[in-house]
């Protein structure tokens, strides 16, 4: 239950403050493509500007509800990699600006790793599925899942 809430806890921080930079990145999406993708020399600048956006918005509503934790834990390590890669090639090991970066790098590989925990919606549903599926007796005899709580 403690690792749960520990979780409950990395997902609400990750996702709650990563949310703010994709509404950022959405205000002025020609300053973001300018500064950030461009530099990389990435085809199609602006397209893989609005990725980027959509990805930490989505994924971190993902995180918050905890629905399909796993995929926007994904979405948030693909977009926070290409951001470490961006800092080390235009500033080098930079530590200052890669903390941030790698904090929230961090958070989304321990979501990608161990799920979203018993607080969210992912474990709801499973559960309901889980215990609604026919189970034919002859097929598996004695067949019981067991939830490890």
């Amino acid at each position: 239950m403690i690792k749960s809430f520990g979780l409950l806890l990395l997902r609400l921080c990750v996702g709650i403050m990563l949310i703010h930079h994709g509404y950022e990145k959405l205000a002025n999406i020609e300053n973001f493509a300018d500064a950030f993708v461009r530099p990389l020399h990435l085809p199609f600048p602006i397209f893989l500007s609005y990725i980027a956006a959509f990805s930490e918005i989505v994924g971190s509503w993902m995180l918050i509800i905890g629905i399909l934790t796993r995929l926007g834990a994904l979405a948030i390590l693909g977009t926070i990699s290409v951001a470490i890669y961006h800092a080390i090639v235009i500033n080098g090991f930079n530590i200052y600006l890669l903390e941030l970066l790698v904090l929230y790098w961090g958070g989304a590989a321990c979501i990608l790793l161990n799920g979203g925990g018993k607080f969210s919606l992912d474990y709801v549903v499973l559960r309901y599925l889980i215990k609604s599926l026919p189970v034919d007796e002859y097929v598996i005899p004695r067949f019981k899942y067991h939830w490890k709580d």
